[in-house]
């Protein structure tokens, strides 16, 4: 039996690195020590099809594949008509947070994306009540961490996600077999180092992912392995995660809202396949 655990105020930090394939994952030494420690739990997703950041952000905070949510392609500006994680935090009394590509904001606030009003938004009655959006590809990761960190310091989330576009940015401009997209992964995974410690320190649960992969011509949207097979970890996690080798993307949204005892039954009822005794 699924059972809700809002009274045990877990927190998550979901970390979305955008364009980073499995196969390079392997230069994540960090990441690597944590599995082999036992610190971390480490795993393949199976990204859904269209293997694109939009609908896939979408299917990670909804837990429905893009045929069934609507947003198939980068392109049209769209908002989420489904239950996602923001809204349901919100519903939930839940504080949260957002340090990412104006994508999200789109999606979860507002449309069109304001430069000017929505970069900064503070405001307890959206989905996304305090974030910091930059619309370039190449703004810096480290400033999108800073951004979170920030956030995270000040206004104390429930649920924050960072969202960083350097990997991907990299992937497209030189493909996935290039020193600058590896160097791209290991600046990753350097800030995940600086910054994962003190949150877990905090309390936090953190889930480490990636949308889609990357090709070796810089592309993405099929079903090759380097598009489609991406890593995950969860951190600091003390229940009994049953997980495989590899899990269908859906599934992701299950494991954040069944952290923080939210969810859609359908949400619930896919947890109880991966959590035993909740």
């Amino acid at each position: 039996m699924y059972k809700t655990i809002i009274e045990e105020k877990n927190r998550v930090i979901f970390v979305l690195l955008d364009g980073l394939n499995y196969k390079n994952s392997e230069y994540m030494g960090y990441m690597i020590a944590l599995e082999r420690e036992g610190k971390a739990k480490f795993l393949k997703v199976l990204s859904e099809m269209p293997s694109l950041s939009k609908p896939l952000y979408e299917t990670l905070l909804t837990g429905k594949k893009p045929i069934e949510h609507g947003v198939l392609n980068n392109g049209t500006p769209i908002m989420s008509k489904e239950k996602n994680i923001f809204s349901l935090c919100r519903e939930a009394g839940l504080v949260t947070g957002v340090s990412g590509y104006y994508w999200l904001s789109e999606l979860y606030n507002s449309i069109p994306f304001n430069k000017i009003k929505d970069t900064t938004t503070n405001d307890e009655n959206k989905n996304i009540q305090h974030g910091r959006f930059y619309t370039l590809d190449h703004y810096p990761d480290e400033v999108v961490f800073i951004d979170g960190e920030y956030i995270r310091e000040k206004y104390n989330p429930d649920f924050l996600m960072i969202h960083s576009m350097n990997i991907d940015d990299a992937g497209h401009k030189f493909g996935s077999d290039s020193k600058e997209y590896r160097y791209s992964v290991r600046v990753a995974d350097n800030l995940l180092s600086t910054f994962i410690p003190k949150w877990i320190e905090e309390g936090y649960i953190i889930i480490v992912t990636s949308d889609h992969g990357m090709s070796v011509d810089g592309m993405h949207s099929g079903k090759d392995k380097l598009e489609a097979e991406v890593p995950l970890w969860v951190i600091n996690d003390k229940k009994d995660l049953q997980l495989g080798e590899e899990i269908e993307q859906i599934y992701v949204t299950s494991i954040i809202t069944s952290i923080l005892g939210i969810g859609t039954d359908e949400m619930k009822k896919r947890a109880e396949t991966f959590y035993r005794g909740y």
